[in-house]
């Protein structure tokens, strides 16, 4: 069904959009397709946390509310063995960080029970939970010490800059205006969170009894986990850049241990480039850390596994040979050889990695890295006698908790069973594809409608994903089931630039972003329209963040597309880099000059510089409060589409992010009707 005619300007909610495609009469049976009310019932599985001896997981169960429209974090109990499942912390808030305690027989966790997130410690076998501490600001990091007697974790420290000038006195009882706010931090707000609480981040110890929490790092500068205790449990480790300028080098960090008992600090990582989650061997000798030699001359670099003596001596790298990213490290039991996660080809695994530099890969398949599209992604946690449990997805199914051990895969939860046994989904295939520019291997996937039938056409939905360097792959994706319950065809793929292929692969892009990414994505639509149930009359396009640029630079470069949807778009370049959360990355990293060092180079990669060309109607969508992409950028074009008379529509997310476009269930149902509301408009 239509949705009804687009305003010019739609405030978007999870109602009104919705409503528009409701029917005035009573169902008279279930419907077998994939609805936008559906994503209310669906529930994922995350972090999941091995106890040391292997018996059981925890892990967080997530669902959503339909009355408030938000998700609910629950900790529940896995038998590894059986698959039997328990509640172990489920409550009207929110639960989630789960770590055991050394002996398995505590579990730290952080809950939203008395509003904000606190600290909590529960005693399993007697099944009860303690508040550790009245902490002022939100916990993160936790990590038990190796005699299980204290926790640390990291904690922002307000710091309300000067004010400027002498304050005039207010009379009392006078209601005056809110006072001025100073802003002089480089790093003043963040996506997802909005304007930053002036402090710093800092390193705290508390007994696990519960006690007075004591702050051990100090100074105005971040200190950021994961952290991890010393084998002695004598010192916290951590990750920071003490430099004087360091807000203005993002991407530099080294490894320190602070004591416990002084404050004293050892660096114990230093060269230029980030170096950060460091763990601790099971005896102490040596530490584990993730970071790479940054050269500042490239858009990417492999994250690499390194090892270091306790002390910071004799420090070596583990996966060189590897031409892939890799995740934070877990060290296996007996300290013979590490696990760490890694995207291949558009897939998460788990590999284990010795001592020596050997990389075996022992898990495929994990997901989770999102709910609405198909990105890479997922959590693993290890545990005696090779048990390994993790987060996994295929395009059938969101994230659920599954176990490997000996090779052999056990999936343990099935929560949205009940939910999709009833639906007929999206069949998703592998589609294999070369590009026109240079015959290079593209992967992408092809998703067919509930009851696909090859003898017909079908409409074709080409589906972008942002990053840039970031990767799609075969995995449960809301949109793509919901594009693909509508009646079209969906195709997704990892153009160059994508992670997962290695680092020449993804700096393809580098200082040339759009460039030939545009070809592969051609080169895609060829192929499934070579499939011979594509109708290529009936070609439509979206992506978000680089996939909105992407689509913005795609409607300036062609007209095959009968409509378009640009979501969370790069726009203007030099705008961008200057609004832009992470001000202090962009510009450095991916163009080498500042906009006004350099303003053609800007200008030439915008898709503001290909607006005349446009005749394509171009629908554009942007949270309220992202700070990654701003609303200026979706602004700009939409008033440029406007100028030059292209039919287009602005859709604003009321309270939306860039990270949290698709949060609320609500908003991310009515987000894709109004996309293919936009489509059907010109179908």
């Amino acid at each position: 069904m239509r949705l009804a005619v687009l305003a010019s300007v739609v405030a978007l909610t999870g109602t009104a959009v919705l409503a528009s495609t409701v029917s005035a009469q009573v169902a008279e049976a279930p419907s077998r397709i994939f609805t936008g009310r559906d994503l209310f019932d669906l529930q994922t599985a995350s972090d999941p946390q091995v106890r040391p001896d292997g018996g059981a997981i925890a892990y967080v169960r997530t669902r959503y509310d339909v009355m408030t429209d938000r998700g609910q974090r629950s900790i529940w109990l896995a038998d590894p063995q059986t698959g039997a499942q328990s509640p172990l912390v489920v409550e009207d808030a929110s639960a989630f960080n789960p770590r055991w305690s050394p002996d398995g027989a505590r579990l730290a966790y952080v809950s939203t029970a008395g509003g904000q997130p606190q600290l909590y410690v529960r005693w399993v076998a007697q099944g009860r939970s303690a508040k550790v501490a009245t902490l002022e600001q939100a916990p993160n990091d936790i990590a038990w010490s190796p005699d299980g007697r204290t926790l640390a974790f990291t904690m922002l420290t307000l710091d309300e800059p000067k004010p400027l000038g002498a304050p005039v006195k207010k009379p009392e009882g006078a209601k005056w205006a809110e006072p001025l706010k100073v802003i002089d931090r480089i790093t003043y707000r963040a996506d997802g969170e909005g304007y930053l609480k002036p402090g710093y981040r800092h390193v705290f110890v508390v007994s696990a009894d519960g006690g007075a929490p004591r702050q051990i790092t100090f100074g105005k500068y971040d200190d950021f986990g994961p952290i991890d205790f010393s084998g002695d449990g004598r010192s916290v480790l951590f990750a920071t850049n003490r430099a004087d300028d360091w807000e203005r080098d993002p991407q530099e960090s080294e490894i320190y241990a602070v004591s416990i008992a002084d404050g004293t600090l050892t660096r114990l990582t230093n060269r230029v480039g980030p170096d950060a989650n460091p763990v601790v061997s099971p005896d102490g000798s040596k530490i584990a850390y993730v970071g790479y030699d940054d050269t500042r001359r490239r858009g990417y670099e492999n994250v690499r596994l390194h090892v270091m003596d306790r002390d910071g001596r004799n420090p070596r790298v583990l996966t060189g040979g590897l031409d892939r990213s890799v995740g934070r490290a877990q060290w296996a039991p007996d300290g013979r050889s590490l696990y760490v996660d890694y995207d291949d080809q558009g897939q998460t695994k788990v590999a284990r990695v010795t001592l020596d530099g050997r990389v075996e890969t022992l898990v495929t398949g994990l997901g989770g890295g999102s709910l609405d599209r198909p990105y890479t992604g997922g959590q693993f946690s290890v545990g005696k006698g090779g048990l390994i449990a993790f987060t996994q997805s295929t395009p059938d199914h969101p994230a659920d908790l599954a176990v490997a051990r000996s090779g052999k895969v056990t999936r343990l939860t099935r929560l949205n069973d009940d939910l999709l046994s009833a639906k007929t989904l999206a069949r998703v295939e592998h589609l294999p594809v070369k590009s026109s520019y240079d015959g290079k291997p593209i992967d992408a996937w092809i998703a067919t409608p509930p009851n696909f039938d090859p003898s017909k056409t079908y409409p074709l939905i080409l589906e972008i994903h942002g990053g840039p360097f970031a990767a799609y792959g075969p995995s449960f994706g809301t949109d793509i089931q919901l594009y693909a319950a509508a009646g079209y065809v969906v195709v997704y793929a990892n153009p160059r630039g994508s992670t997962s292929y290695g680092e020449a692969f993804a700096n393809e892009i580098d200082r040339n972003y759009p460039s030939h990414d545009y070809d592969d994505l051609m080169s895609v639509v060829d192929a499934a329209v070579g499939k011979g149930f594509v109708d290529p009359q009936r070609l439509y396009v979206t992506g978000g963040s680089g996939g909105g640029a992407l689509t913005a630079w795609i409607v300036g470069k062609t007209n095959r597309f009968k409509a378009a949807a640009t979501q969370k778009p790069v726009i203007n370049w030099t705008s961008q880099v200057l609004t832009v959360d992470g001000y202090t990355f962009m510009a450095r990293y991916w163009f080498g000059k500042m906009p006004w060092e350099d303003p053609q180079a800007y200008w030439a990669r915008s898709p503001l510089s290909l607006v005349g060309n446009v005749t394509t109607p171009t629908l554009v969508v942007v949270g309220e409060e992202d700070y990654r992409t701003p609303p200026s950028e979706s602004e700009q074009y939409f008033q440029a589409l406007q100028l030059r008379g292209v039919p287009t529509a602005l859709v604003r997310v009321p309270g939306a992010s860039h990270g949290g476009l698709a949060a609320r269930p609500s908003q991310s149902a009515a987000k894709a009707q109004a996309i293919l509301g936009w489509f059907e408009r010109y179908r």
